[in-house]
């Protein structure tokens, strides 16, 4: 199972992790951003062990603890990863289409995601699982094309006036979010709590969250490009 504290697209499992994209504080694993290369894959039969371990292999599971599916997706790493064009939810999705999503989840963030990976052997071993996701699947709505308006007024005093475009990152969805202009640049795989760590934050991802709580809108959810102050 994923992890909160450590930085899974779910809740803590027994075999703990990163602290980022977690539970709701704190654990926000980044994801590449748009246009990002390198794909990752794994058979079904991997996605299966993993499911099992997960959710006992249901599929439809829903117990009301925040995690959907047979792979347990948060709702934000569900939408970060682009199911939604699917259905609201994970658990309202069929198998295939929870697979082609964690597909999209396994490149963004890799295995780690998974607090149950190790049960599935699960790795980028680029082996596509060939799933149909169903002809009636929406497709994703195109980005709306960007608005021409002036840029949200900075709440930092030494923040200057570049163009918004300087101020924003794109989002694996197309959505735009500020971008920050502090001291530490967010990469691919980081998270608030393992960032807070690495630079020996005075309250850890708690108060990370609360400097940049400007800039990052759900402690569950960083971007690559984004920069964070680790100090007042």
């Amino acid at each position: 199972m994923l992890l909160n504290s450590k930085g899974k697209h779910r809740r803590p499992s027994k075999a703990v992790r990163v602290a980022t994209l977690a539970g709701v504080a704190g654990a926000a694993i980044a994801v590449p951003l748009m246009g990002a290369t390198g794909a990752s894959a794994a058979s079904v039969a991997t996605w299966d062990a993993v499911a099992q371990c997960e959710s006992g292999g249901n599929w439809s599971i829903n117990t009301g603890n925040g995690y959907y599916g047979g792979l347990q997706f948060s709702q934000s790493s569900w939408a970060a990863a682009g199911g939604t064009q699917y259905a609201p939810r994970a658990d309202l999705a069929t198998k295939a289409q929870q697979i082609a999503t964690a597909e999209k989840l396994l490149d963004m963030q890799g295995p780690g995601a998974w607090g149950c990976a190790g049960a599935g052997n699960l790795t980028n071993d680029g082996v596509d699982p060939g799933v149909d996701t169903g002809s009636a699947a929406a497709k994703p709505a195109a980005p709306k094309p960007a608005e021409h308006t002036e840029a949200p007024t900075a709440s930092r005093s030494d923040r200057g006036t570049a163009p918004e475009a300087a101020k924003t990152v794109t989002t694996p969805t197309g959505q735009k979010v500020a971008k920050g202009d502090g001291e530490y640049k967010v990469k691919a795989g980081d998270s608030l709590s393992k960032i807070a760590e690495a630079h020996k934050v005075k309250g850890g991802w708690h108060q990370l969250f609360k400097l940049n709580k400007d800039i990052v809108k759900d402690a569950d959810l960083i971007f690559p490009g984004q920069q964070l102050h680790l100090t007042k």
